[in-house]
């Protein structure tokens, strides 16, 4: 195992945050910090409360998954983009570092940064609702799960972008509509049926509610069900990206 490359990759990742701090940290902070106050204070007095949980408490692991299933996705994405984009792509490639050691260091700073924000906006969503956290244990095993496992996914993103604009395409127009119909603001419950039938196949739906069933011990998922799901998105995500260098996918021309 090489080390000092994996160090050198994840250091460097790991300033990246610093260079684009607002972008990183402080703006999806405040973004979630305006749902809470909209959706939680000014909203969330006129709702009914879902499995008898207060709305601006039930609505908190959902905005966390959502800005650790989109940040996940764009450090990642980012992270591996721009070595293609400015061809350092290929010093890496030829240097004594294996698949697992270049994943291992750009996925782990990425996963890295999605937690520390996560707990960034838990601390915050304190400052606006009053919440417990039933399980801490298991509500830390589904957030390191979840960032590991989209940071995997941004880092296919990346690879397979051939411009900017690609990079956030799939995190717009597929994953952040997922995680608003996957019952981020809502019980399933609350759907009709047919609908709840639906929802079961958005993958989404089973991050939010593990990473819920942590905070309140309440799921519209068996827990154990979400925590198996995600363990296969992540093998499916580790199969791809093994694929990928294995095959040189658009990352030799």
């Amino acid at each position: 195992m090489n080390y000092h490359a994996i160090r050198a990759i994840y250091i460097f990742e790991m300033s990246r945050t610093m260079r684009t701090l607002t972008q990183s940290i402080i703006a999806p902070v405040i973004s979630t910090a305006l749902y809470f106050i909209v959706f939680g204070a000014a909203i969330g007095a006129h709702m009914a409360q879902p499995d008898g949980i207060a709305y601006g408490a039930f609505i908190v692991p959902g905005l966390i998954m959502l800005s650790i299933l989109t940040q996940s996705i764009s450090n990642a994405s980012f992270g591996i983009y721009f070595p293609k984009y400015l061809g350092t792509i290929y010093e890496l490639l030829s240097a004594p570092v294996s698949v697992f050691e270049i994943v291992l260091g750009y996925v782990g700073a990425a996963a890295t940064k999605s937690i520390i924000l996560g707990l960034i906006i838990l601390a915050t969503a304190r400052l606006f609702v009053t919440f417990s956290i039933d399980s801490p244990l298991w509500m830390l095993a589904f957030l390191v799960l979840t960032s590991i496992t989209f940071s995997l996914f941004g880092f296919i993103i990346g690879i397979w972008a051939e411009g900017f604009e690609r990079l956030s395409l799939i995190p717009t127009l597929i994953v952040t509509p997922l995680t608003f119909l996957g019952g981020s603001f809502y019980s399933l419950s609350m759907l009709p049926p047919f609908w709840q039938k639906v929802t079961l196949l958005n993958p989404v739906a089973y991050l939010v509610s593990g990473f819920r069933w942590s905070f309140f011990g309440v799921s519209d998922i068996h827990p154990g069900v979400s925590l198996g799901m995600t363990f296969v998105f992540m093998a499916v995500c580790l199969g791809i990206v093994g694929w990928m260098f294995k095959t040189g996918y658009r990352l030799k021309k």
